[in-house]
């Protein structure tokens, strides 16, 4: 997420409507207050790499690009560059310039109001992720999003109205309580096997778990760095070993192991399951 805020990208008849000469634009230009991006499109000192991209290929930010820029936990990590155009809008292919490294964008081009540097909002924004990337993206996008505030009761509306049934249906299993996009992911892909699945339960002399699948199974995600270290994993396996004094039965898994290995995840759950190690 970038810390800037306001316009701040504006072409030059913006910057002249707003007071400032051609010779005072070639002085901002100078002392590095102003960049060029492209003839006529200029960014402020500090915007982020991403947004003066997105800028110099036409457009604002969108789908995975602009919900990662606002803060909303997304589950494609490749680098692709998304970028919303106005409809009537000119793709620019540029090289590189003003620093931005050129590449080749993907390109939105639903129809919005608004200036064409002005990012989408984040109800926009999901609804460009559910056609770009499907439901799975979506969905946890939403939860995130739910989670910090960013979508009013008029932002729904507004989603279940502009999206397909797949996408209503994941608006209506979607909590504001998901304290995580992998903990979201878990419970998305579960949802078909008929577990009565909890989040976020408080369980004696263990704390808060991730999901309890029954009574007595514990699945818990582990994000990457955050269990790395020797005192984090120590922690872990206390939590376990005392998880494991009162009846509970714990099974964890790492961020890689839920992307990209989920078929071993959802076999050792359902194994544990058909085990009886939730009732």
């Amino acid at each position: 997420m970038c810390a800037t805020t306001g316009p701040v990208i504006q072409t030059y008849a913006q910057l002249w409507a707003g007071g400032l000469s051609r010779s005072q634009l070639e002085s901002q230009l100078d002392i590095g207050s102003l960049i060029r991006l492209r003839r006529g499109v200029y960014a402020v000192s500090g915007t982020c790499v991403d947004v003066r991209a997105a800028a110099t290929h036409g457009g604002s930010l969108a789908c995975v690009s602009g919900l990662r820029h606002r803060g909303v936990w997304v589950l494609d990590d490749a680098p692709d560059l998304h970028v919303w155009m106005l409809p009537g809008a000119h793709r620019q292919h540029p090289s590189s310039t003003a620093g931005v490294p050129g590449c080749a964008c993907i390109a939105h081009w639903d129809a919005a109001s608004g200036d064409r540097f002005d990012i989408p909002s984040v109800a926009r924004l999901l609804r460009q992720l559910l056609m770009c990337r499907g439901t799975e993206h979506f969905f946890v996008s939403l939860e995130s999003a739910l989670r910090q505030g960013m979508l009013s009761s008029a932002d729904l509306t507004w989603l279940r109205c502009n999206t397909n049934e797949a996408g209503r249906a994941a608006i209506a299993f979607a909590r504001t309580d998901a304290d995580s996009g992998i903990e979201s992911l878990l419970r998305w892909r579960l949802r078909d096997h008929g577990l009565q699945v909890r989040t976020q339960a408080r369980i004696p002399s263990v704390g808060i778990v991730d999901l309890l699948i029954g009574d007595r199974l514990l699945v818990e995600a582990d994000g990457g760095l955050n269990h790395a270290s020797a005192p984090l994993r120590h922690k872990d396996l206390v939590r376990d070993a005392n998880a494991a004094a009162w009846g509970y039965v714990t099974l964890r898994f790492d961020y890689a192991m839920i992307v990209h290995d989920w078929d071993l995840v959802e076999r050792a759950i359902l194994g544990a399951v058909h085990a009886g190690h939730h009732r």
